[in-house]
């Protein structure tokens, strides 16, 4: 049995449709979500699973020989909802967790690495057979708002001329489909995409692609910060955005492990396609 966390999130529904692709039997997968309403299109067996709730945890993870934990999405409530998940998982004897943690979080700078260390120092702890998927930026970080970069001709960061290995959502759920059914214990895949880019190069691309002339304008870090708190971003989730390219600048957001190509058995999606998908569909 395959268990998904999070499975009717943008990651696990990927995950969930790519292990069917692959040929695992429906019955074998379950879709453990806090929503279980939202998952009757899934096609496989959905169960409760709230990283608030424990005790839905725990019933949901019985008779599970490989857990998929996707990391949960709200940063600073990580350390105590992911407590919830491993302790679960450890009293429900799971074969196999393989976690959805980030890039180099070993060495990582990033403020938002913190909770993702802590979660794989508790999972190690457990002494649960596991798997460490280090995914690195999506290129939908970038793409999910080309149509505001178009209309404004801007777009804002303060990376400098950083290098990101981004990928699409779709590459970092083929190779949590790959490990689930071919598990390696004890691996750990830094995950970044084959062709990394600077954010003016981004800009350059989406200029390129739409017709509309589109630069990249370098902003300090704490302005960046405050920028993006008068776009109505909480402002702690500011500070930890502009952070998080604080350290894209310093490289940790860079790997040329070719891990994700190697786990999915083709070359990862180009920022090319990636942004003519987004144009079509903006």
């Amino acid at each position: 049995m395959i268990t998904v966390t999070a499975a009717t999130g943008h990651l696990g529904r990927l995950v969930v449709a790519d292990l069917l692709e692959r040929g695992v039997p429906a019955s074998d997968i379950t879709a453990a979500v806090r929503t279980p309403e939202k998952a009757a299109d899934l096609g496989v067996r959905v169960v409760k699973a709230d990283y608030d709730e424990p005790d839905t945890l725990a019933e949901a993870f019985a008779g599970t020989d490989r857990l998929l934990f996707i990391s949960a999405s709200e940063a600073g409530a990580r350390s105590r909802q992911h407590r919830n998940v491993v302790e679960a998982a450890r009293a429900a004897n799971v074969g196999l967790i393989a976690y959805t943690g980030i890039l180099k979080s070993d060495t990582t700078s990033l403020k938002l690495a913190q909770e993702h260390q802590e979660t794989e120092a508790a999972i190690k702890a457990s002494g649960l057979p596991f798997v460490f998927l280090r995914n690195g930026w999506y290129l939908e970080n970038y793409t999910g708002q080309i149509a505001q970069a178009v209309e404004n001709g801007v777009v804002l960061g303060a990376s400098g001329d950083g290098r990101v290995s981004a990928a699409a959502r779709a590459d970092f759920a083929a190779a949590a489909a790959a490990v689930l059914v071919d598990p390696v214990p004890g691996s750990i895949y830094e995950l970044g995409g084959d062709e990394a880019f600077t954010l003016s190069e981004y800009a350059a691309e989406v200029s390129r692609q739409s017709g509309t002339p589109v630069v990249y304008r370098d902003l300090p870090e704490a302005e960046y910060a405050q920028t993006l708190a008068g776009f109505g971003i909480p402002q702690p989730f500011a500070e930890i955005l502009a952070d998080s390219d604080r350290g894209l600048a310093a490289g940790d957001l860079f790997t040329d492990s070719g891990d994700l190509r190697r786990l999915i058995g083709r070359p990862t999606t180009s920022l090319a396609d990636a942004v003519g998908d987004a144009l079509k569909s903006a």
